[in-house]
């Protein structure tokens, strides 16, 4: 499929596609996308409320890659894909694409835009006009753009058609004449006559039956490969989004709650309310009974987008809910490469307690509201704390060093003080070796003196033997004195 360059220098449909933008680069950037439709009632049509269909939202897509977006009906996944294509004005936030902020462009500013942005709608039966032929529905385009395709727009219109898996010459037949999913194919091939970059595509099977859905996704899958397509694809089908989407987001009342690559989303979510719609997707086959989780019924009804709930918006049906759910909203955070979930309490997320998760975010908005005195008074003190406990340790291993070496010292000082009390008690040496005159002694009792020292020698005998040494000492006494 080649076909010449227009005049104005981009390509012909059909023709290898040459994108301004490479691979993998930005090409849509939605940042706090908010759109929200006043109630009035009474005579003077006063404002008494607003629908929150859309509250806030923040993403990227990058070029060549398809976005799914999934929820339960209501949740503003069609509302932001008007917002995408600005068929509807946003209340708030910004939309850009290819970096050019197109939030507040008038018609004349968006119309060389629609060559480039285009959308898919849900209904192929309210989005044909009915008094029109398919040669002038998929023509439109042309003539609003003022493009003429090398040899007419009937060529082109037909060549459209064979693309997209219909015959030709249905050129000049009418929408009621075509069924359901050749109605799809007709809107499919008008949103590509000028070979736009972004293709928005609003439940493009969600009206068709089964063995058709299978075609037309097919057909989407086979056109991106071939013209290098970027798509918004919106559905509640999770297993259609899991066969076409690289990256899954999930909407649940007007919010993103998260948004992960399609093979983390769909093994292991984080999101309760993305765990209860994986418990809802059915298995066919009764023997992969392995395979079957739990159902996850949830509590209550969907609240009010006229009033939705304070913090979380989902505490109100989640089983595990608490306190600070319904008080703080969680932000949209990556917890996980590739994968980003606002909820408090996440599942399936081991690595950090949920504790530690919950206020990660609070905490630093909270910090930017105090006063920078307080935080620099702040950080000295922990520095101060920091520096003495690190300091604690180093102070006792140098006590308990000290007190190791001193303990030989005292050890040798009580040695030496016990030492010196000893030499004090003891007699001194002169006064043992001074001469008494009393050196010769008298024979009577020098005789006395020799029985004494002799008992004293042999006290440790047996007391038998101690008996008759004073025996024979009284009797040596007893003769001594006879003789003198």
């Amino acid at each position: 499929m080649t076909i010449p360059a227009q005049a104005d220098g981009r390509t012909e449909p059909g023709a290898t596609l040459t994108k301004d933008a490479a691979p993998g680069e930005v090409l849509l950037k939605v940042t706090g996308l908010q759109k929200h439709f006043p109630i009035k009632k009474g005579l003077l049509q006063r404002q008494v409320g607003a629908v929150h269909a859309v509250d806030g939202i923040d993403f990227e897509v990058r070029s060549g890659e398809t976005l799914g977006v999934v929820g339960e009906s209501g949740c503003g996944k069609s509302t932001m894909g008007r917002l995408i294509t600005r068929l509807l004005e946003p209340t708030g936030g910004t939309v850009e694409f290819e970096g050019k902020d197109i939030t507040h462009l008038g018609v004349s500013g968006m119309r060389p835009l629609r060559r480039d942005v285009q959308m898919i709608f849900q209904d192929p039966y309210s989005s044909l006009n009915p008094r029109h032929t398919i040669g002038t529905i998929v023509g439109a385009p042309f003539k609003l753009q003022g493009v003429e395709p090398e040899g007419g727009i009937k060529k082109e219109v037909q060549r459209l058609l064979s693309v997209v898996g219909l015959n030709p010459e249905h050129y000049n037949r009418y929408p009621h004449e075509f069924s359901g999913g050749q109605r799809q194919r007709i809107g499919i091939a008008r949103a590509l006559a000028l070979n736009p970059k972004l293709v928005v595509a609003d439940e493009p099977v969600s009206a068709l039956d089964v063995s058709i859905q299978a075609q037309v996704v097919n057909l989407l899958d086979d056109l991106q490969q071939e013209l290098g397509l970027t798509y918004v694809i919106i559905a509640h089908d999770l297993s259609v989004v899991r066969h076409v989407s690289d990256r899954i987001a999930v909407m649940y009342l007007g919010k993103i709650v998260e948004l992960a690559d399609r093979d983390l989303l769909y093994k292991s979510p984080m999101h309760p309310y993305t765990k209860a719609l994986m418990s809802a997707v059915p298995i066919p086959d009764p023997r992969r009974k392995n395979a079957k989780s739990e159902r996850i019924l949830l509590k209550g009804d969907v609240p009010s987008p006229i009033s939705p709930p304070s913090g979380c918006r989902f505490h109100t049906r989640c089983w595990k809910a608490t306190e600070i759910c319904k008080t703080t909203e969680p932000k949209l955070v990556e917890l996980r490469t590739g994968q980003q979930v606002a909820c408090h309490h996440p599942e399936n997320f081991e690595d950090q307690a949920p504790q530690d998760t919950v206020l990660l975010t609070a905490a630093k908005e909270a910090a930017e509201l105090v006063a920078d005195e307080v935080l620099a008074e702040s950080a000295e003190t922990s520095a101060a704390l920091a520096a003495e406990a690190a300091e604690a340790p180093k102070t006792a291993k140098t006590a308990e060093a000290a007190k190791d070496a001193e303990a030989p010292k005292t050890a040798e000082v009580t040695k030496a003080t016990e030492a010196t009390e000893a030499t004090e008690e003891a007699p001194e040496p002169a006064e043992a070796a001074a001469p008494e005159p009393a050196v010769v002694a008298e024979p009577g009792k020098l005789a006395k003196a020799e029985p004494a020292a002799a008992t004293e020698a042999a006290g440790t005998e047996g007391s038998e033997e101690s008996g008759e040494s004073g025996e024979s000492g009284e009797s040596e006494g007893r003769q001594e004195s006879t003789d003198k």
